[in-house]
């Protein structure tokens, strides 16, 4: 009898890990109800590699994930950005062995200088299985805006 497991049951294993990855980074930056959100978390979910870009203007910003946390730790700390809260809406996962990815739909809203706000976007977020696990490599995003609709970025997120 051996004891190795099924391909199948190793991706139901891996797609609850990235699951729970992509939960948490999505929960890494709310401060909701005055939570003081944890920003250093961030460094167990990525690979100490591991980049962040944003791609809501062109030439994109891409960052270390040291440099991606400085200004949201002020801006989520500083009284100018409340009540913020983003989650997935949409996703599709891709697992090839030890590397995945995985396309999300996302909103995020909060108060941002006494004004409420809502959008929506996508977040590309690519994976490898490290010895500790499955580990975030890089994570893109885009937001909505004129020409770019978070509707249909839901929506092709869930077409197969």
């Amino acid at each position: 009898m051996t004891s190795e497991r099924s391909p199948a049951a190793a991706d139901v294993d891996a797609k609850c890990a990235i699951d729970r990855l992509v939960a948490s980074f999505f929960g890494l930056f709310s401060n909701r109800g005055g939570v003081v959100p944890d920003l250093n978390a961030i460094f167990e979910l990525f690979i100490a590699e591991g980049i962040v870009s944003k791609c809501v203007a062109v030439p994109p910003e891409v960052s270390t994930l040291e440099a991606f946390i400085a200004p949201r730790r002020e801006l989520l700390s500083n009284g100018r950005l409340k009540e913020f809260e983003e989650h997935e809406t949409a996703e599709r996962t891709l697992i090839l062995g030890n590397v995945a990815q995985r396309v999300s739909g996302y909103t995020k809203s909060g108060v941002l200088n006494g004004m409420p706000f809502s959008t929506r976007g996508v977040k590309l977020f690519q994976f490898v299985r490290t010895d500790g696990g499955w580990r975030i490599a890089s994570v893109a995003w885009d937001d909505e805006r004129a020409g770019f609709s978070g509707e249909s970025l839901t929506q092709a997120v869930r077409e197969d």
